[in-house]
């Protein structure tokens, strides 16, 4: 209700819960703020007139450590899990026979290169990249998924503090509000002038065209709609635009909906039910303000040194001094106390000091998890094998298995699933790339085959490695034993387990026939090969006297006719 006792409308219903969601975020606003002032200021907009924020310098960073430390992370995360160099997802099945039939493969191999293809295309990888940076940083991210005429998608990711968002019963994020500005021409353009409040129409009037003004989009479930009917209005999600300032206090600048929630807002980790995340940003605060201030001292400490401060005979006050290098001091008396000298002797042993510098600085790199994407070119020793290199190499990456589980339920899966939905709907999943008969009714998944993805199966495959070492070890002594093993099954596990192409990997049905035409080939060959013994065998058994073999072979068996007296 409002202050004159009447019920609010749909648009003061909107921004009510606006002021909702920013106030149940602001007990984040200052851990962040102050993240972005000791690791990265140019991120983080915590008021609509922030923008274009040139004045955010490095005023309050002395050591780059954390900073470079996100960047890393960043790189890192971006190169394992949605490296633009290599396919990092695939299509698969359930039915894993199914997924072995030859035109099934093709196809879904076909599908996820065109996904792969729209991804590159678009601005995807530019926001995951963001995403990452954010993460690290801040632990919650926030972005717009909107379809594209040219890209099929197109992004637009926010930076911490000008949203915020809510979650259903199970804590996935359903609700997203976002607070930003837009010039009066990029609003009329928009939305168009008739949608516009008074104000704006004024001003694009008087041709004030680059005036600022406040905008607010609310992406929320739909409470109160019709199921039966398909318009945008009636959505499960709806979609507002609208001026918070405006005069027009029932009217929208857009109104629209989603059939489903189109933002991806992942979280590096979350507490209970807590809404926004934690970071490894978060964590190492304290060592970044600690590096901060012993880096201060050491600097304060050198310039003791290099330029102590001087006691001066008070006979040279007012007198012209020159301490640089190769400067002339005028002195009447040369005794023990005579002349400028140091105000106290300054021998400071800066060795404890950058001892422990560096002692704050490994944890903060170990807190961005550099250590473990740096490993192979921080490591000087020599003599290590592949083998140790590629196992200590998944050990680290053990450590990122819970976030890697979080970052495909809340972001990569929903960026496949929303890609795949979009170019279905815009028709480019027909002609060549139409789903074959067998996929009719079947549910599609994903599978995730990414380098950081792959650190996490490499250890079942290092079990099938050992298995297949003992083996190999006792059918030396006894052959018969690799009869256990279904060495097909093997090659099409190992395909899947490094994400190889499966075009590659010849279908079990395929593999049958070309066995079974190699045994028509070898059956052939071993009858040509036999058949000159055979016609020799003939032409001697052609060439034997019949009666005389007879004679012979009776008179051996004791049946032949007695011989004359």
């Amino acid at each position: 209700m409002n202050d004159n006792s009447q019920p609010l409308n749909p648009r003061q219903r909107k921004l009510t819960r606006k002021n909702a969601l920013w106030t149940e975020r602001s007990s984040w606003d200052s851990h962040w703020r102050e993240i972005s002032k000791y690791q990265q200021p140019r991120l983080g907009r915590f008021f609509t007139t922030d923008r274009n924020q040139g004045q955010r310098r490095n005023q309050h960073i002395v050591d780059n450590t954390a900073l470079f430390g996100s960047r890393t992370l960043a790189a890192g995360m971006m190169s394992g899990m949605t490296s633009p160099a290599r396919p990092w997802f695939k299509m698969a099945l359930a039915d894993s026979d199914l997924m072995e039939f030859g035109p099934v493969k093709t196809w879904l191999h076909r599908v996820n290169s065109l996904m792969l293809a729209v991804f590159a295309s678009s601005n995807t990888y530019r926001a995951l990249h963001s995403c990452y940076e954010e993460l690290g940083l801040f632990g919650t991210w926030a972005d717009f998924v909107m379809d594209d005429f040219d890209n099929v998608v197109h992004h637009y990711p926010m930076t911490i503090g000008e949203y915020a968002i809510a979650t259903d019963e199970k804590g996935n994020v359903d609700t997203l509000c976002r607070g930003f500005q837009m010039t009066v021409a990029q609003i009329v353009k928009k939305f168009g002038k008739e949608n516009c409040s008074h104000t704006v129409q004024n001003m694009f009037t008087s041709n004030k065209l680059d005036a600022w003004v406040d905008v607010v989009h609310m992406v929320e479930p739909r409470t109160e709609r019709d199921p039966g009917r398909a318009d945008s209005r009636n959505m499960p999600f709806s979609s507002c635009y609208m001026e918070p300032g405006s005069d027009s206090w029932d009217q929208f600048l857009r109104e629209s909906g989603f059939d489903r929630f189109p933002a991806l807002c992942p979280r590096w980790a979350v507490t209970g039910n807590d809404i926004y995340g934690q970071s490894p940003g978060m964590d190492v605060l304290g060592d970044v303000k600690q590096l901060q201030q012993e880096q201060l001292r050491k600097g304060q400490a050198i310039d003791y040194k290099v330029n102590p401060p001087l006691q001066v005979p008070s006979q040279y006050k007012g007198a012209a001094t020159d301490r640089l290098p190769g400067g002339i001091f005028f002195v009447d008396s040369m005794g023990a106390s005579a002349g400028v000298r140091s105000a106290y002797e300054v021998n400071l042993d800066l060795s404890h000091l950058l001892e422990d510098i560096n002692d704050v600085r490994g944890r903060i790199r170990e807190g961005y998890y550099a250590d473990l994407f740096l490993m192979l070119a921080n490591d000087t020793r020599s003599g290590t094998t592949a083998t140790e290199i590629a196992e200590r190499h998944e050990e680290k990456l053990l450590m990122l298995g819970p976030v890697l589980e979080r970052l495909h339920n809340e972001l990569l899966s929903p960026l496949v699933d929303m890609t795949f939905e979009r170019i279905s709907r815009a028709g480019l999943l027909t002609g060549p790339r139409e789903p074959p008969p067998e996929l009719q009714g079947m549910a599609l998944k994903i599978e995730f085959v990414s380098v950081l993805a792959q650190a996490q199966r490499a250890v079942a495959a290092g079990g099938v490695d050992r298995l297949l070492g003992t083996v190999s070890s006792i059918a030396a002594v006894k052959p018969e034993v690799l009869d256990k093993i279904d060495f097909d099954q093997v090659v099409d596990d190992y395909a899947e387990m490094f994400g190889v192409n499966p075009e590659i990997v010849i279908p079990d049905e395929r593999v049958a026939e070309i066995r079974a035409q190699r045994a028509q080939q070898m059956a052939a060959q071993q009858a040509a090969a036999a058949a000159p013994s055979m016609v020799d065998a003939a032409q001697t058994a052609s060439e034997i006297d019949v009666d005389n073999m007879r004679n012979v072979m009776e008179g051996l068996q004791g049946y032949g006719t007695a011989p004359a007296m």
